[in-house]
């Protein structure tokens, strides 16, 4: 209790945007396109698959660039569907990396979307043809020795399964670096949407609560984020949940190709995962949040602030632990009560973009 205690004072008198070389604002000048490596378990829960819609918009708006996608489910419809996904946003070509075992396998939304037919009898969100995924690790190496020097933000928001594998790889052909140091040279930041950070025992994400991300692989989870050379910012379960999808918005505004994709795909998600519910269901943004978070400048949108540098560590179980360290390179998204309806407003005007 005292620990609790503590953690909510500090976190109440402690609140600090980031001084110069803010994590937020990863870029170099004004100009610059943020080089984007998605990380993510979709399949089981809806919001990754608008998450990367955002990656999407934003890079045809300039913002980013996306090198490639990194899966960590198993499921075989995982890799169709975000290629899928992909190539309804223009972008076909993008690299898909697949395991062939991960932590979990489930598809409450993908082999449903991608069964849906046109008039004619074919795919109305055709998988491009000839697409073959890649071995995750691989394409994360081969990405990253591509990359100029601290120009990749990775976005992890899903299982830390590959990306901390990544850490123990050897040199190879690709590069004779190891994985660590490939990151060390070429990653800038890491978001990860994972953690409970919130100090309140009554809140629904009290920080004793293990959540999904973390739980469902430990070991990889505190290895990444003890060996993680690079800053980390995390965007914790609380975070998420504070902002919710808006179902008029999803019933009324997704009409175009593309927002119908991402439409559809909850309704079907929400056949499975709230019955009762379909389109009315206010889903919370967990990943949506993480991703939107780094890839809009902070100054003058004001969506979120950061805390001050934390060493944050997780148990046996998951659970998540944090205290101030202002040597640390690990943080957290602090999100205002102020600001929930500027972030779901800005989640609606890129998601149902047609």
């Amino acid at each position: 209790m005292k620990q609790t205690l503590f953690l909510f004072v500090f976190l109440l008198t402690s609140f600090a945007y980031a001084a110069e070389g803010d994590l937020l604002d990863v870029r170099d000048s004004q100009d610059d396109v943020i080089n984007v490596i998605f990380d993510t378990d979709i399949g089981g829960d809806i919001d990754d698959a608008f998450a990367l819609a955002v990656i999407h918009r934003l890079a045809d708006q300039g913002v980013c660039n996306l090198l490639g996608v990194t899966l960590t489910n198993e499921n075989p419809n995982v890799a169709p569907f975000v290629a899928a996904e992909n190539a309804l946003y223009g972008r076909p070509n993008i690299p898909v990396g697949a395991p062939e075992h991960a932590a979990r396998n489930t598809d409450r939304y993908l082999s449903a979307t991608l069964a849906q037919k046109i008039a004619d009898g074919s795919p109305e969100f055709p998988v491009p043809e000839g697409f073959t995924p890649e071995e995750p690790i691989a394409l994360l190496r081969r990405l990253l020795a591509n990359a100029p020097d601290r120009s990749v933000v990775m976005i992890q928001v899903g299982f830390s399964t590959n990306l901390a594998a990544l850490l123990d790889s050897p040199g190879d052909d690709v590069s004779p670096l190891t994985g660590k140091e490939l990151v060390a040279q070429k990653v800038r930041l890491l978001s990860i949407m994972g953690g409970s950070f919130a100090p309140d025992p009554s809140a629904k994400y009290y920080v004793e609560l293990a959540e999904w991300n973390i739980k469902n692989d430990v070991p990889a989870a505190r290895k990444l984020v003890d060996e993680q050379p690079t800053e980390i910012v995390f965007s914790g379960a609380e975070v998420g949940d504070a902002v919710r999808m808006s179902p008029t918005n999803l019933k009324r505004d997704y009409r175009g190709p593309k927002a119908k994709f991402l439409r559809d795909a909850f309704a079907h998600w929400a056949s499975v995962a709230a019955p009762n519910e379909g389109l009315n269901h206010r889903r919370p943004t967990w990943d949506i949040t993480s991703v939107l978070f780094v890839l809009r400048p902070e100054e003058g949108r004001e969506y979120y602030r950061l805390s001050e540098p934390l060493d944050v560590t997780f148990d046996d179980k998951g659970v998540t632990q944090f205290a101030p360290n202002p040597e640390s390179k690990r943080r957290i998204f602090l999100l205002d009560d102020d600001a929930k309806i500027r972030v779901s407003e800005a989640i609606v005007n890129i998601c149902s973009e047609p």
